[in-house]
């Protein structure tokens, strides 16, 4: 579905073509002069405008320059009844990108040409969101346990994925709540459609907001173009917020409406537009103090926590803790190109008893650190940090090898994460598994 403008003097053409494509699917609007032309460009932004060349009240040329200028990735289908060379040439060169002479096949001519720039539109669309995001480190394929925990949570976004509930993410800086959000997306039937992030903590309150909601040519000082926000590029798709805690009372107040209403208003513009939008947020924050202190809205909480899912720190799921180290060792050694297979049995005890306050991400750089510093097959306590080296290992219990790790992806394909672990070696049967789930 694209977003079209028809712009013609002649109303039973624009009746014509406005029934036409909305049979194609599309949102048609329509506008009989350049000048209602332009005004519906300066308020919001169409995928692609099909103009008539001569008007009385001016040239669909002067709707062509003006579209370009405002909004360049629109793309601008041109239609005449009096064809000349030099009015191709003039079309060509101000960046029209379809000329189309006025016949008995006129809407067949151009529902073809619609259907070219809507394939056009959609690739540039996929091609802008295949460099935003490395689909290898989405889904479950990325999340790595074995624990009661992270069972649970996997079983979760299985059964909520599907559903475009709301979602709210707790738990500790480093803990995956991204890598949550995005298993959420692409186990969902948006997966095919955008999954957007934005770090809310990172922007001041007045460049949010246009990140958020776009804004209108001339909004503010270098305003030049038309831009539209993360919610209508998140179309169909899913926005993940993070860092929701550091919102201000006023962008709450203007996201609780958004929420509420399906709609967002671009900044300088007085039209609305319809998004729809999953909304995953997250938070390191207690949302419990932040509301009981007055620093964020409860009724926006109830709008965004509709499903909550708390992600556990590190400490808590020890047990994760050799499948978290053998999943980064797999990947650094295969990016260093380095000879290291293991993990020596002291180095991972060592590991297990750390409290690890960064979580799964000091993990992982830890990890990073001893592939790049290892000299042997074996990672070894003196390539760890001092904190690590030092720490007490009575909690520890008895590591004789390092498993290979169990991915949620196994819900996938297999019941075992419901009723066991799977393990490279000795085999056990799942049930003593879930008794000694750390004998390997």
């Amino acid at each position: 579905m694209a977003h079209l403008l028809i712009v013609d003097d002649q109303k039973a053409i624009c009746e014509l073509l406005e029934i036409t494509f909305r049979k194609e699917g599309h949102r048609v609007e329509v506008a009989n002069s350049p000048e209602a032309a332009r005004r519906r460009i300066e308020s919001q932004i169409f995928d692609i405008i099909i103009t008539d060349v001569r008007m009385p009240s001016g040239s669909g040329m002067d709707v062509l320059r003006y579209a370009k200028e405002v909004s360049p990735s629109t793309f601008v289908i041109l239609i005449t009844g009096v064809p000349t060379l030099e009015t191709a040439i003039d079309a060509v060169n101000a960046g029209a990108d379809r000329y189309v002479i006025k016949g008995d096949r006129l809407t067949d001519e151009l529902r073809q040409a619609v259907r070219t720039c809507a394939d056009h539109i959609k690739l540039r669309k996929e091609a802008g969101y295949l460099k935003r995001e490395l689909r290898k480190l989405t889904g479950l394929d990325n999340i790595v346990g074995q624990s009661p925990r992270m069972r649970q949570i996997f079983e979760l976004i299985l059964t909520i994925a599907p559903q475009s509930s709301r979602v709210l993410i707790t738990g500790e800086s480093g803990t995956g709540k991204e890598l949550v959000a995005r298993a959420i997306h692409e186990n969902s039937a948006r997966s095919g459609e955008p999954f957007i992030t934005i770090n809310c903590g990172a922007f001041p309150e007045t460049l949010l907001e246009s990140e958020l909601f776009g804004y209108r040519k001339g909004a503010f000082t270098g305003a030049n173009e038309n831009r539209e926000g993360l919610f209508q590029a998140a179309h169909g798709g899913t926005l993940f917020m993070d860092e929701i805690g550091n919102m201000t009372l006023t962008m709450q107040v203007k996201l609780y409406r958004v929420l509420q209403e399906g709609k967002v208003r671009p900044l300088g513009s007085t039209e609305e537009i319809d998004v729809d939008v999953r909304v995953i947020a997250a938070t390191n924050k207690d949302f419990e103090k932040e509301i009981a202190e007055g620093r964020f809205r409860e009724d926006l909480y109830y709008r965004l926590s509709v499903i909550p899912i708390q992600l556990p720190a590190l400490r808590e799921r020890r047990e994760d803790i050799p499948l978290l180290a053998r999943h980064f060792l797999e990947r650094f050694r295969k990016a260093m190109d380095k000879p290291v297979e293991g993990i020596e049995p002291e180095a991972l005890r060592r590991l297990e008893s750390y409290e690890w306050p960064g979580n799964v991400r000091e993990l992982e750089n830890t990890i990073e650190r001893a592939v790049a510093l290892e000299s042997g097959k074996l990672i070894s306590t003196e390539v760890l940090p001092d904190k690590i080296k030092g720490v007490s290992h009575e909690a520890a219990g008895t590591i004789a090898a390092l498993p290979f790790p169990l991915r949620a992806s196994t819900l996938r394909n297999s019941w075992l994460l419901k009723n066991g672990a799977t393990f490279s070696r000795p085999w056990r049967k799942p049930a003593e598994c879930a008794r000694a789930p750390r004998n390997f």
